[in-house]
């Protein structure tokens, strides 16, 4: 899942977080003080959002993410094999329920966090342990068929996010409106197009869309293009954090960014851990 709610519509929200507002009469902010863009307290301190501040929420959010990734994991057992009536052997697994849960609570903290951005620095730490369940289970199971599968996704999830990383600060690649657009909506496209299949698969079984995990040429350039919008989806976060910081958003706004780059990382390595499994096949 990208995180098309980080927008024009999120800063131009953000933005009015001024003079008056409840953000500045929590944080004590004058605004603007003289000669100063960036929202600072009585003290004199810097309240507006900052890269360095949002790249410790990151940071803060990743540890979160992998120490319940490495718990989700341990919980998950490891496949069996058994016989079926007709006596042939097939291998069983099954996701723990505490898995699904967190993908249920983790909806909810998007549904709260699209209404209730201030409240990123309390709702997306809980989405950070509450995601780390299902990927650390899903991780077990591809990791328990495909053995080494999920240190190649990993790494192959840090060098795309270094790589964009250096496109995005060397202005290689523009965050353009029609760039933010076409991105926007090639996600928002994918997601409905997942969303699509899962109804049809809960009708017409899982058979019905073998499509998304056969190990096709068509399949594996759709793993490809959904892969590389997710990559692109780096660059509106980045995009994002770095006009906050320039338009001095509330600092509280640095937790939201952070949470959107989560976001887009948690669904690339999904994607990239789909793409390496189809291609190992």
């Amino acid at each position: 899942m990208a995180n098309p709610m980080l927008n024009d519509k999120s800063l131009e929200k953000a933005s009015t977080w001024g003079p008056g507002s409840a953000a500045s009469a929590d944080t004590m902010t004058q605004w603007p003080p003289p000669g100063m863009e960036r929202p600072v307290g009585l003290d004199g301190e810097s309240r507006g959002m900052t890269m360095r501040g949002t790249a410790w929420a990151t940071s803060v959010l990743m540890a979160l993410l992998l120490l319940s990734a490495a718990f989700g994991w341990v919980q998950t057992a490891s496949p069996t094999t058994g016989f079926n009536a007709a006596g042939q052997q097939v291998t069983n697994f099954t996701i723990p329920m505490l898995a699904w849960v967190g993908v249920g609570v983790g909806f909810v903290c998007l549904i709260g966090l699209w209404f209730r951005p201030r409240m990123a620095k309390f709702i997306a730490p809980v989405y950070a342990l509450a995601q780390g369940f299902f990927v650390g289970a899903i991780s077990k199971m591809y990791e328990s068929f495909q053995g080494g599968i999920v240190v190649q996704a990993i790494g192959a999830t840090l060098a795309v996010f270094l790589v964009m990383l250096f496109l995005y600060g060397f202005r290689i690649i523009k965050v353009t409106d029609k760039f933010r657009r076409t991105v926007i909506f090639a996600t928002l496209g994918i997601m409905v197009f997942y969303g699509v299949s899962f109804i049809i698969s809960l009708f017409a079984g899982a058979g019905s869309v073998s499509f998304l995990s056969s190990s096709t040429p068509l399949s594996i350039g759709f793993s490809v293009i959904v892969a590389g919008i997710a990559a692109m989806n780096l660059a509106l976060d980045f995009d994002f954090i770095e006009r906050g910081e320039k338009m001095g958003l509330d600092r509280d706004f640095e937790w939201y960014g952070a949470f959107g780059l989560l976001v887009t990382i948690i669904w690339l390595y999904l994607e990239l851990l789909r793409l390496l499994s189809k291609l190992r096949n």
